[in-house]
């Protein structure tokens, strides 16, 4: 994935927020953040530079699996690989994920090292 293209964190903990956006900076990532799917989908919609979405999995209101599928069914959204972000680490998460759509999942505490992995195997 070329750095200019950003990277756009949806999670309803701004601490989760600050840290990702900290350590994605300090690899020459930029990015932007909301903490609703809601605001991320309507972001995604409006912006034409987000390369990559990082999407916590357990949200109020919508949680990750049914943004992942109205990201899936948005035009001009849908090719936008989206990264499960999430402190759920059980057995059988990691299918789930992936079986919803997700291009990767990544648990937390997240290991920078694999994320900027993930992001940079994104072609």
């Amino acid at each position: 994935m070329e750095k200019s293209k950003l990277v756009l964190i949806i999670d309803d903990d701004s601490r989760n927020i600050f840290a990702l956006r900290l350590a994605l900076k300090s690899r020459g990532y930029e990015s932007v953040s909301c903490m609703t799917a809601v605001e991320g989908i309507a972001l995604l919609q409006e912006r034409s530079d987000i390369g990559v979405v990082l999407m916590d999995m357990m949200m109020p209101e919508m949680d990750g699996y049914e943004a992942m599928e109205v990201i899936g069914k948005t035009e001009g959204c849908s090719h936008i690989p989206v990264v499960a972000v999430t402190a759920q680490a059980m057995s059988g998460d990691r299918e789930k994920c992936l079986n919803a759509g997700a291009y990767a999942y990544i648990s937390k505490p997240v290991d920078i090292d694999e994320l900027v992995g993930v992001i940079e195997s994104i072609k």
